[in-house]
């Protein structure tokens, strides 16, 4: 079985009147992934609505409105390993939701740090046209100073309103060989 894969140049994007999308955008919405992860959290600190703050996190940072969001979070396994659906991706970060029952909300962990670094040694960040392939690692740190590194494979794509959206995020944590 062969695979493949293709891509479109980036001129052949803007003639068709959509702008391309810059490596400022991509930056700007991996920033605002990691601090959409401490809003959530911190609201449900504060004893706020979570579970809101959650959905207008995903609504505005995955393309689950317009388009297919390929979702695989870090901590997901078995039958609901991965997300293709917003109510999906929500209880991935809150939990609550009976459908998913192995989630015990990812944003709500007391996370008070989230950084990104996308690997430019290995072409960290790839633009063509209206589409943004981004690889590299996030970091989280708790209240106690604990940090948990994550391997990222984030794809955005420009929607129709000209927000950068999230159609693939697949995430792990990296390989451990001694276990």
């Amino acid at each position: 079985m062969a695979a493949g894969f293709a891509t479109i140049p980036a001129h052949a994007v803007e003639q068709t009147g959509q702008i391309a999308i810059t490596e400022g955008e991509v930056n700007a919405a991996q920033q605002a992934w990691c601090d959409g992860l401490l809003k959530i959290g911190k609201i449900s600190r504060n004893g706020g609505d979570y579970k809101a703050a959650a959905a207008e996190v995903i609504d505005n940072l995955y393309d689950y409105g317009d388009g297919k969001v390929f979702f695989k979070p870090t901590l997901a396994s078995g039958k609901n390993t991965f997300r293709p659906t917003r109510e999906g991706a929500i209880s991935y970060f809150v939990g609550g939701n009976r459908e998913f029952p192995e989630d015990s909300g990812f944003a709500l962990k007391n996370w008070v740090m989230v950084r990104y670094d996308n690997n430019a040694s290995e072409n960290g960040i790839q633009i063509f046209g209206n589409i943004a392939i981004t690889m590299g690692n996030m970091y989280f740190t708790n209240a106690k100073g604990e940090q948990v590194m994550v391997d990222k494979t984030l794809v955005f794509r420009k929607c129709k309103d000209g927000k950068l959206r999230l159609c693939v995020h697949k995430s792990a944590l990296p390989f451990d060989p001694a276990k």
